[in-house]
């Protein structure tokens, strides 16, 4: 139905265009925001659908076909906040589910040159989603979100419930594009700024009782991955990760799984807690990816992920 009725909005778009070249500059500018701005309403509330998805590679498939269109909704009518949310949300999303996805398969399977491919890939899907959450949140954000860390935490400090998503998805988009350059300095140093973010918007739900447990788990998964991304001899922090993974399981009544699969990987490892590590995946694996039917796709990509790293366990332990 959500298909169908978004399929719909293309000839309006269409006859848009034509009107805007054969009648006044400003008429035709007129039809065109109003058949962007509601086919921006008709794709917010259509979201849940995919996030609802059982097969991975069909999602694979139709997520940059869905993202390049909601682009090009975006050049008819920058000014759309609701598609400057998706997009934002959709970079990311896509960036951690499938890109990085295909890198981490090439980097375990020591095929470099995919690896490298795939990791710049990833950057550029992550820098998007930081770009267009950084356009959420207003210039000034913009102009400051790289550069002197003591006025950018002034800003995050004041940051308020409003600005959460915006805040949540520019600290996602950073924090995994560092993720990806490890040996670019001048992005490391931005480390503290999204960590700082993440921080915000985990006060801002406790604040406000977020009651969107999907979005609500995302910065303590994004803080687990933080805590658990250099060894603890590098400054890597295993139980302030773990106490964050199992947060959002907390959180979630233990539905969202990707969250368990993660703590699994980076805690099982970077302690060597193999009995960790083998009784959260198989835990994983024995859950229906269907216990939370809204988040059917991240429980999917929890699964693929879970079934991997099983088959690493004598080459990690």
């Amino acid at each position: 139905m959500h298909r169908t009725r978004i399929l719909a909005l293309f000839p309006m778009l269409a006859l848009a265009t034509t009107t805007a070249t054969l009648g006044s500059a400003s008429t035709g500018c007129d039809i065109v925001n109003l058949t962007v701005n509601t086919t921006a309403k008709v794709l917010t509330r259509a979201k849940p659908s995919l996030n609802m998805e059982a097969d991975y590679e069909l999602a694979a498939r139709a997520i940059p076909g869905t993202l390049k269109t909601i682009e090009g909704f975006h050049v008819a009518n920058p000014d759309n906040e609701m598609l400057v949310a998706l997009l934002a949300e959709g970079y990311c999303q896509y960036g951690t589910a499938f890109v990085e996805d295909e890198w981490e398969v090439a980097d375990l399977e020591n095929r470099r040159e995919d690896s490298a491919y795939h990791s710049r890939r990833a950057s550029k899907m992550f820098i998007r989603c930081t770009n267009y959450a950084l356009d959420l949140l207003g210039k000034s954000w913009r102009d400051n979100i790289y550069g002197d860390f003591d006025k950018i935490k002034g800003m995050i400090d004041r940051a308020g419930y409003d600005q959460r998503n915006a805040l949540m998805w520019a600290a996602i988009g950073l924090a995994s594009t560092i993720n990806q350059n490890k040996d670019n300095v001048s992005l490391i140093a931005q480390l503290p700024t999204a960590k700082a973010m993440l921080d915000r918007v985990v006060i801002l739900d406790d604040k406000n009782n977020n009651r969107n447990l999907a979005l609500r788990a995302l910065p303590h998964v994004a803080l687990g991955m933080f805590y658990s991304s250099m060894a603890p001899a590098l400054g890597g922090k295993p139980k302030e990760a773990q106490a964050h993974f199992e947060r959002a399981l907390e959180l979630t009544g233990n539905k969202y799984l990707l969250a368990r699969t993660l703590m699994a990987r980076r805690i099982g490892v970077m302690t060597q807690n193999k009995e960790l590590f083998r009784k959260e995946l198989l835990e994983v694996l024995k859950t229906n990816p269907a216990v939370w039917p809204e988040q059917r796709l991240a429980n999917e990509v929890a699964h693929r992920r879970a079934r991997r790293y099983l088959k690493f366990e004598k080459e990690w332990f």
